[in-house]
């Protein structure tokens, strides 16, 4: 069987709304009223159906949903050794607070036999001539930052004496587990990846140098980690990368155009493709995609999961076309901007309405790209 690679000329992030069954069997399960097993049949369920929606829906990538996780990031970081995690806490958004579990090291960070490597194996038996099934991990910036933040930096600090060992350990584990993955029979893996869109716009560079750090020094960082877990992938695994600023309930975390970071992201990270956030005037303008390495595709992000109103095709068309006055129209494509539901609480529109989106974005690529 043929190999599909990502990005599809019209695509999607990853998450989907959990449907009502599989939320309430997640909040049985919680309180002790349903077993692992009982909730594992009601999760590979949700999964069949929604990769049974993606097929109908005409798209060539699956995804699980997912539907086996609360977080989009926290739960893969709990699968490594020297992660340890509770209930509690949470991270200013605009307008509301993310309810998100106190996430923080204890030891050094190894890798072990990944659950997610598990889930991509179920995931992987409905892929046929016509999809390929994606796996969406968060990306090594994105667990660096997590124990480098105020709050855990004291307990990263009785591990690790420096930064550099911090990243050295991360990439490392990140590659076996993606060997893992490899060996699983994935050849398509995406970063998830909010590190960049935390440190654009003038509210990161107050919040960076109230904590007495270089933004600069913070950039370099984030790339190095992300490029040292690339290195030595395999030849026939792409591994792309979709930079979010914030995706929880429709709110955002942060503001601020891609200029301060394409240097950095843009033209040095060894990713086959950025998914790219472009949905409203938070994101700026086109112009930094002239930074884009040649060797990169790009996903543009013109379709919002946030809000069920359906975008202006027309506009949507004339800002692609926009865009390839700084990247070739052949290397683009296109996707919502995120996930529609990055954690379980989901954005606030209906599945018909998530699904609606979808058509949207395979209406449009093929009026722009054709069939």
């Amino acid at each position: 069987m043929k190999t599909i690679y990502t990005p599809c000329r019209y695509d999607f992030v990853g998450s989907f709304l959990r449907p009502a069954k599989l939320k309430e069997a997640r909040q049985l399960f919680k309180q002790g009223k349903l077993s692992q097993a009982e909730l594992d049949a009601v999760t590979d369920e949700a999964v069949r159906a929604v990769v049974a929606k993606q097929k109908a829906a005409g798209f060539h990538v699956i995804t699980d949903g997912e539907f086996r996780r609360a977080y989009w990031h926290l739960d893969f970081m709990w699968g490594f050794e020297g992660v340890a995690h509770k209930e509690g806490g949470g991270v200013q958004f605009n307008g509301e607070v993310a309810a998100l579990d106190e996430t923080w090291l204890v030891g050094k960070i190894k890798a072990k036999a990944h659950p997610f490597v598990e889930y991509f194996r179920f995931l992987k038996q409905f892929e046929d001539e016509q999809t390929v099934a994606k796996y969406t991990i968060p990306a090594p910036a994105q667990m660096y930052q997590q124990f480098i933040i105020p709050q855990n930096i004291a307990a990263t600090r009785k591990i690790y004496a420096t930064d550099d060992e911090l990243i050295a350990d991360i990439a490392a584990a990140y590659r076996e587990v993606i060997t893992e993955f490899y060996a699983a029979g994935c050849r398509n893996l995406q970063f998830d990846d909010c590190t960049w869109g935390a440190v654009v716009g003038d509210a990161a560079k107050q919040r960076y140098e109230a904590l007495g750090l270089d933004l600069e020094e913070v950039k370099r960082q984030l790339l190095t980690v992300n490029n040292l877990a690339l290195a030595g992938k395999p030849a026939d695994m792409v591994i792309n990368s979709h930079i979010c600023r914030g995706n929880y309930h429709s709110t955002y975390f942060t503001s601020g155009p891609y200029d301060a970071v394409a240097d950095y992201v843009f033209a040095q990270e060894h990713v086959d493709a950025l998914y790219l956030e472009y949905d409203d005037e938070r994101s700026g303008g086109f112009a930094p995609l002239a930074k884009v390495s040649p060797d990169k595709k790009v996903v543009l992000g013109l379709i919002t999961t946030k809000t069920p109103q359906l975008e202006d095709k027309e506009a949507v068309i004339a800002r692609i076309h926009e865009a390839a006055k700084y990247v070739p129209l052949e290397r683009l494509y296109l996707s919502p901007q995120c996930g529609f539901a990055s954690c379980e609480i989901g954005n606030k529109l209906t599945e018909e309405e998530q699904w609606a989106k979808l058509a949207l974005v395979k209406e449009i690529a093929e009026q722009v790209w054709g069939h």
